[in-house]
């Protein structure tokens, strides 16, 4: 048997050297020019080609979080390659990752339910990653949901969701997710006016009764949890309070809330009324909300709160008596606030105006010092007069929206929603740098770090809420068109659009991708969704099956190519909890399982315990496996689930098998079996004679390995004491074991000994 693997391995050896060399010689005779000519492309294209290019084995220099919009996830993307690394699911169940399908993301999912209702999807739109000092750390990050007021709190250590909070008083969002400078506070403001505390009033008593309100979530970065019990709100009045932004340096302690309709409109158009979209564009300007929200803070926490649903609100009544909140007219309609790296300025942009207004943090605190305000609200909010706040308005083109900083100094970009453009702006002195035409209407915009004190420039990313010709017509619902543009000189250049396939895309945020440090392995028996121990976990040899009544409960093992235990009965009306531990140390080799007809998949990455829980109201014999390809016997890994039917009685009789050994059978696989652990032997020796203890990536597949041969001396063993006994059968079955065994540290080892020479590992003496 090895020698005809080996005579494989020549033959593959000797077609794949002709075939390097025909592709040399195919390349030596392919110029760059005749690609060129043959695909219709500019020098400009190449150079476009070339920035964005990863070669094969690269890694890219910054990592993008964006919303996923309607699918409820969040998308991951590296620049500058805008190649799509993950779907992070949030509010939505997703199979692959087991996400809804296991019983510990079925509880993240359970904790979104708003007032006992089940929901099946979200609206994600604004990721925040956690900073410090306003810096993004890359430690965990934060996603809301618009369709309902929910908030989901991801470990980036893993890029998995642990935790979802639902907003007790809003009934809608749109303003979070925003984080404080040491992310002591995630922002969520409200977006439509409701009644606090989801109640009931007529809309004709909208102004008197309809509130909006911002809430500040307490978050523990020890725990990685949103503490609920330690946040609060502040009530502001029925404007639709949109996006947010934290002060920063300067200006920390303070955030700023945007708002549109603040004409307080009820449309109407069933009734003859004209619509919302007429009454809430009236005005000439709406409301930026500024509250000092380390004040606030102070407030809550001596009690000058009232309770509604258990949560506690800073009535607007307090928040005026206690100077927390104040308003300044703003461009009409805006989708973005945003505080620049020095935290000296406030950059806003209106959808219905043609510039963008930049406002002066030291202005806003010279009139609220010095009480000079222009008057007050309706409800009593005072109210900075426009022009004893700004520094400069800037003339941009049609549609200004969001807005995103440059590490060149004063330097802002600017999403322009009607002109399909971004402007490139000097905030300081206020005047127009550059223009760039996208495809088509942008919404948002993202730069590298670009909301944070030490932003990164090189790239900016233009998420356009229309494709229409970009791509390949795929029927009438279109992509999203992400446009990475390249902004390290002084003029804007389009390089390359990235077809989003998910839903509509709303926010993105970027970090450098050396700040992030994913585990590539959980410790072992790690439960994801707590990133505690999983109180079921089993190691090899521990696995059982536990009944109480009609609860059966199965602790299993994963590792290639089998699970533990492979045969389960259990009767007909049984509750069957599946609580799988995968044993694999080795990065990437992951297993799934899933039981034919029954609506269960999970996801084990290496270390990882999952529980799939079923109910057997059928009877029959339904066979289960490994959804994850994990060897070349993923095939064989399975097991059956034999439901017996009521009154059902075991006859005992034993599996009569397939085919018959000798004790020549066993003798020629022992042959193999020494054969393969001589081919181990020299692989071991050759990493052992390398500095391989340098590259922990080659450390943690040597531990692998030594696992995989642990369990093949346990298969020896077990082989010679049967072959002692004569019982050629079952001494042959595990012998073959053994040599599976044996090949799964082979080709581990084999993978070790790639990497050494891929990565000039060196002799050692």
């Amino acid at each position: 048997m090895i020698s005809n693997i080996r005579n494989r391995f020549a033959a593959t050896a000797s077609v794949v050297t002709l075939g390097l060399a025909m592709t040399a010689n195919s390349v030596a005779a392919d110029t760059l020019d005749e690609v060129m000519e043959r695909r219709g492309l500019s020098q400009k294209d190449l150079l476009a080609a070339a920035k964005t290019y990863t070669p094969t084995g690269g890694r890219d220099e910054f990592i993008v979080f964006s919303s996923g919009g309607q699918s409820g996830q969040v998308m991951v993307y590296g620049v500058p390659s805008m190649r799509i690394l993950k779907y992070i699911s949030v509010f939505t169940p997703e199979p692959w990752q087991g996400y809804g399908f296991d019983e510990e993301s079925k509880a993240i999912l359970e904790s979104g339910k708003v007032d006992g209702r089940e929901l099946h999807w979200g609206d994600t739109h604004h990721p925040a990653i956690t900073e410090t000092n306003g810096d993004v750390d890359g430690e965990y990050l934060f996603i809301n949901d618009k369709s309902a007021p929910r908030v989901g709190v991801i470990s980036l250590h893993d890029f998995e969701t642990q935790q979802i909070v639902v907003n007790p008083i809003l009934q809608s969002e749109h303003g979070g997710t925003f984080v404080t400078p040491n992310s002591e506070y995630v922002i969520e403001a409200a977006q439509y006016p409701g009644v606090l505390g989801r109640g009931f009033a007529p809309l004709s008593e909208f102004n008197e009764k309809f509130r909006g309100a911002v809430t500040y979530w307490k978050f523990n970065r020890e725990k990685g949890r949103i503490e609920p019990e330690n946040s609060f709100s502040i009530e502001l009045p029925p404007y639709s309070q949109d996006l947010s932004d934290a002060g920063k340096l300067v200006s920390d302690g303070w955030s700023f809330t945007n708002s549109f309709c603040a004409e307080r409109y009820v449309g109407g158009i069933e009734s003859g009324r004209p619509p919302f979209e007429a009454g809430c564009s009236q005005a000439d300007t709406d409301y930026l909300h500024v509250i000092n929200w380390k004040k606030a803070e102070q407030v809550y926490k001596s009690g000058a709160v009232t309770m509604i649903n258990d949560h506690p609100v800073i009535s607007m009544q307090t928040a005026i008596d206690e100077g927390l909140v104040y308003l300044i007219a703003e461009p009409k309609s805006p989708h973005g606030v945003d505080v620049s790296p020095d935290g000296k300025f406030i950059v806003i942009g209106g959808k219905l105006d043609t510039q963008a207004s930049v406002y002066s943090f030291e202005k806003i605190m010279a009139a609220v010092d010095a009480k000079n305000f222009s008057g007050v609200d309706p409800y009593g909010i005072p109210i900075i007069a426009m022009e004893d706040a700004i520094h400069t308005q800037v003339a941009l083109g049609l549609g200004p929206l969001h807005n995103q900083f440059d590490s060149k100094e004063c330097v802002v970009y600017t999403s322009l929603y009607v002109d399909s453009q971004v402007a490139k702006w000097d905030y300081c002195e206020g005047k127009v740098l550059d223009k760039i035409s996208i495809h088509y209407n942008i919404g948002h915009l993202v730069a590298m770090e670009g909301e944070t004190v030490n932003p990164k420039g090189k790239y900016l990313i233009s998420l356009n809420k229309l494709a229409i010709d970009r791509f390949n017509p795929v029927g009438p619902l279109h992509p999203q068109n992400h446009q990475l543009i390249d902004i390290s000189g002084d003029k804007m250049e389009l390089l390359y659009d990235m077809p989003v396939p998910l839903g509509e895309p709303h926010y993105a945020t970027a970090i450098s991708a050396d700040k992030l440090k994913p585990l590539v392995r959980y410790r072992y028996g790690t439960n994801s969704r707590t990133g505690g121990k999983h109180e079921g976990a089993v190691r090899p040899g521990q696995e059982r099956i536990e009944r109480d009544g009609t609860n059966v409960k199965v602790y299993m093992t994963a590792i290639r190519s089998h699970f533990t235990p492979e045969i389960i009965e259990v009767n007909e009306g049984d509750t069957v909890e599946f609580i799988i531990t995968n044993s694999e140390r080795a990065e990437d080799e992951t297993h799934g399982f899933s039981v034919s007809t029954y609506d269960v998949n999970l996801s084990l990455e290496p270390g990882k315990t999952a529980t799939a829980k079923i109910q057997a109201d059928h009877p029959g014999v339904f066979s289960f496996y490994c959804t994850e390809f994990c060897s070349a016997l993923h095939l064989e890994m399975q097991g059956y689930l034999v439901v017996k039917p009521e009154g059902y009685v075991d006859e005992n009789a034993e599996i009569v098998e397939g085919a018959t050994y000798t004790q020549a059978d066993y003798d020629k696989q022992f042959t193999v079996n020494m054969e393969t652990q001589a081919v181990i032997d020299s692989v071991v020796g050759y990493i052992t004679g390398r500095n391989f203890k340098d590259f922990p990536e080659v450390v943690s597949l040597v531990e692998d390995a030594t696992d995989q041969l642990g369990f093949a001396a346990e298969a020896q063993a077990k082989s010679e004491e049967l072959a002692k006994a004569e019982d050629w059968q079952n001494a042959t079955l595990w012998a073959g074991q053994w040599w599976q065994y044996q090949v799964k540290a082979a080709d581990i080892g084999l993978r070790a000994k790639t990497f050494l020479d891929e990565h000039g590992a060196v002799k050692v003496e």
